[in-house]
């Protein structure tokens, strides 16, 4: 199958969770600021070697101190539906982002046209994952905190991949993008974009075909491959912690993966190698994303090796065979 030079060069970059906001922080504007500044050079960088891409990002924490807040202050102001939090926070953290790439392209005297476009997600309504919480959003807690909130306050709080305890909400599968049709007439404007933040805003068809929010988040990784395929980009590139995919995480035994096949990542995925709350989804990811299309390939990394893993010389490739 012939190379597209035009869909080689786009990729989808989700932004991980410690892009913005590193763990142990508070999480205050200016250090979210200042974290998103730094992640912005290599992507940056990518773009004076003529890559074109769209930027999704987690929303997890930010959601989750959201929460918290209209929790605190149900009694004063009427509470924020987790939703709606969703649509906030794909303004907010789009504004922040936007607002760093650009003036990261104003400093390096380049410039391309920047739009944050907040995506409503279709899911199915009867998603069964509805009815068991499965995604980690906000702070973490101690043992003792958790049962506070677990008894207090009714949720589901549970130990999120041995750091701590966290607040678990619903998190259905990414069916389709409402704005997806846009989203292709801008890149093909020359636009760079913001969208899918969090996973996007979830939203379901109703009867009549109208649509109607509701209250989960979903995944940012497999919402981004639902995008890269939407655009037909051939990049997915999913931008974490660590630098590499390891087997054994945390263990004697742990051996990273520099390059592996479909067929390997589907048979780790299967072995439990990749825990649901943290490396199992963006592993997921990867394996829809390679079954669209052949010449498809997904990098892991972290931002510090962004461009070196783009050019083949870090991170971890996911590829066809």
């Amino acid at each position: 199958m012939p190379a597209d030079p035009v869909k080689d060069k786009l990729a989808v970059i989700a932004l991980g969770g410690n892009s913005i906001r590193d763990k142990g922080q508070r999480g205050t504007v200016a250090e979210q600021f200042a974290n998103t500044r730094r992640s912005m050079k290599p992507i940056v960088e990518l773009l004076e070697r003529e890559y074109n891409f769209i930027l999704t990002h987690g929303n997890g924490p930010q959601v989750g101190d959201l929460m918290l807040q209209s929790e605190l202050s149900k009694e004063e102001v009427p509470e924020t539906p987790l939703g709606v939090a969703d649509a906030m926070t794909c303004g907010s953290m789009g504004y922040m982002i936007e607002q760093c790439l650009q003036n990261t392209m104003i400093r390096r005297k380049i410039w391309r046209h920047i739009v944050t476009i907040p995506a409503q997600i279709i899911v199915d309504r009867n998603d069964p994952a509805m009815e068991n919480p499965s995604k980690p959003i906000g702070p973490f807690y101690t043992k003792e905190q958790a049962d506070e909130l677990i008894a207090d306050r009714g949720w589901v709080v549970r130990e999120d991949a041995n750091r701590g305890y966290r607040r678990y909400v619903a998190s259905p599968y990414p069916i389709d993008i409402v704005e997806k049709d846009a989203i292709n007439h801008l890149l093909d404007d020359g636009y760079l974009l913001i969208t899918g933040g969090g996973g996007g805003i979830p939203v379901y068809y109703e009867e009549d075909g109208t649509i109607e929010g509701v209250d989960c988040v979903i995944d940012k990784d497999l919402a981004s491959m639902k995008l890269a395929i939407a655009v037909g980009a051939r990049m997915l590139i999913i931008i974490t912690g660590v630098p590499q995919v390891t087997l054994h995480f945390g263990t004697p035994e742990e051996k990273p993966l520099s390059r592996i096949t479909l067929a390997q990542a589907r048979h780790y995925f299967q072995q439990g190698e990749f825990p649901a709350g943290s490396m199992g989804p963006k592993m997921m990811a990867a394996i829809e994303f390679i079954q669209a299309h052949p010449q498809n390939r997904v990098i892991i990394t972290d931002v510090d090796n962004l461009v070196d893993a783009v050019e083949g010389n870090a991170g971890t490739q996911i590829v066809a065979y």
